[in-house]
């Protein structure tokens, strides 16, 4: 699971956790994945879901359980496949929707953040109605040449579209070192706990 962002501030004037005085009064959310594996109603997923929290948001993902059905190894069989797997997921999401929603309060209730919900199956990931969060900063000349670039390539619509773009791709092949970032986090926000011992 992410770690939320919790723990002391780092300067004058700043609240606790990193994000200064508006995350000053945000509850810790690191037993999340636990009392949400309490939770969740048996036979929804085949295993423990996974749990993302950030700032603003929970995300839950489970996975399915497989499809019984055999397709063939051509393009019929995979266009059928793909069917199943969206029917099955569609279905998982219609049946599921009130005690999702149940959940979902009790949960922001607990933790003051949003609850998002997923279902993957295989390879098949669709996420239900997560947050878009408008994130501001400012950008000097050479940066906001590289965002105008995409634009004009067609690669995205917009600055904001942009950078967007950016942050994903420095995430997927960031991966293990932002893994190895969070950790090291982690072990701060313990130090920091601890204090000086007398």
């Amino acid at each position: 699971m992410h770690r939320g962002w919790s723990g002391p501030g780092r300067g004058p004037g700043r609240g606790q956790g990193r994000g200064g005085w508006q995350q000053a009064d945000l509850p810790p959310a690191e037993d999340a994945a636990g009392w949400l594996h309490g939770r969740l109603p048996d036979g929804w997923f085949t295993g423990a879901p996974e749990v993302r929290v950030d700032r603003e948001e929970i995300l839950i993902v489970g996975e399915l359980p497989a499809l019984d059905e055999e397709f063939t190894d051509d393009d019929a069989g995979r266009a059928n496949r793909a069917a199943a797997v969206a029917g099955r997921i569609a279905r998982f999401r219609e049946q599921t929707r009130d005690e999702r929603i149940d959940i979902a309060l009790q949960a922001q209730h607990r933790y003051r953040r949003k609850v998002a919900w997923g279902a993957r199956l295989g390879e098949v990931e669709e996420l239900f109605t997560t947050l878009s969060v408008p994130v501001m900063t400012r950008l000097r000349q050479p940066e906001r040449i590289v965002l105008d670039t995409l634009v004009d390539a067609g690669v995205a619509r917009s600055r904001s579209d942009a950078l967007a773009w950016a942050v994903k791709l420095v995430g997927e092949h960031a991966d293990d070192w932002l893994t190895e970032l969070r950790t090291a986090m982690s072990k701060v926000d313990e130090l920091r706990g601890q204090g000086p011992t007398s």
